[in-house]
């Protein structure tokens, strides 16, 4: 039997696992032959990372983000994959054993060992990676989010066995990011590394569709219209040198019909609508189909704009 496909090993605010379909319709044509390399400078829950790594033959790869925490657990699954299935094996056993209110005390207990961790500044490691993992696979609805002081936050989850360690996922994820190179950073800190054979995938915090939803809860910083702005300004800068770039948003006409805000700063860009199904909310009433925009700086190869 074959192995099953590597799919990403957290669960991440505004993951791409639900949009997979749509964003295969505009990947750029040459993938794995005259565009050899690929540069995900906001890697998130890396949905559409291992997409590409399993489906191209990629000569160099670049993935980052600013969150140090994140980039910690790639570091570990690439590097140190078999010392992390050791962590969370047991970690998975013990809480199995346990009844509701003995796995809640467990559950913050390893929440407040994870932020006095990064309280007290610890250079991040293998130990960090398994706890991260932990608390995304049993926290409420798989929610990485962080309080303006930069600590973790989210109550436990209802789960009633959660997979914590799922080794063969976290040994084919480990397998794809050989020879990845692992930044923590600003997105434009990839420019060095993107030239005119290069798709390059943006995946930034998502534009509010209203003052109450946000995207950027992952992070202890916002991510705001000027900074919408700067990136997409520095996406034409890439864009100009030849690369190939393809951008995911929110579309805020969806909400209000007279918003055309990304559609003004990605002007003369191919602008998709497509639907996707959003399951990271607070709310089982607002998960469901939402529509998105899929911006490209090449015609799509899917079709035109909608």
């Amino acid at each position: 039997m074959a192995a099953a496909p590597a799919k990403p090993f957290l669960k991440w605010a505004g993951g791409k696992t639900h949009l997979l379909d749509s964003l295969r319709t505009v990947y750029p044509a040459g993938l794995g032959d005259t565009i050899c390399k690929y540069a995900e400078p906001f890697v998130g829950g890396g949905a559409v990372l291992f997409d590409l790594l399993a489906a191209y033959r990629m000569k160099q790869v670049y993935i980052g983000d600013s969150s140090p925490q994140l980039i910690n657990a790639y570091l570990a699954v690439r590097d140190h994959v078999e010392e992390l299935v050791e962590r969370l094996s047991p970690m998975e056993e013990i809480f199995h054993l346990l009844d509701s209110q003995a796995r809640r005390a467990y559950y913050n207990a390893q929440r407040t060992r994870f932020n006095r961790r990064m309280a007290a500044g610890h250079p991040l490691g293998v130990e960090d990676a398994a706890l991260l993992i932990f608390l995304n696979r049993t926290c409420f609805n798989g929610l990485y989010r962080v309080n303006r002081r930069g600590l973790f936050n989210v109550p436990m989850g209802a789960y009633r066995n959660p997979m914590i360690c799922d080794g063969d996922n976290l040994r084919a994820c480990s397998a794809l990011l050989q020879g990845v190179e692992i930044v923590c950073g600003d997105y434009q800190a990839c420019a060095p590394f993107v030239d005119e054979h290069t798709f390059v995938y943006f995946d930034p915090p998502y534009r509010p569709l209203s003052p109450t939803s946000s995207f950027t809860a992952y992070t202890s910083q916002s991510f705001n219209d000027g900074d919408q702005e700067a990136l997409a300004r520095f996406a034409r800068e890439l864009a100009g040198r030849g690369a190939l770039v393809a951008l995911s948003n929110s579309d805020p006409r969806s909400v209000c019909p007279e918003d055309d805000f990304l559609e003004r700063i990605y002007d003369g860009f191919t602008i998709k609508r497509v639907q996707a199904a959003r399951m990271i909310n607070s709310k089982a009433a607002a998960r469901g189909a939402v529509s998105e925009l899929l911006i490209t700086s090449y015609p799509a190869p899917g079709g035109a704009g909608q």
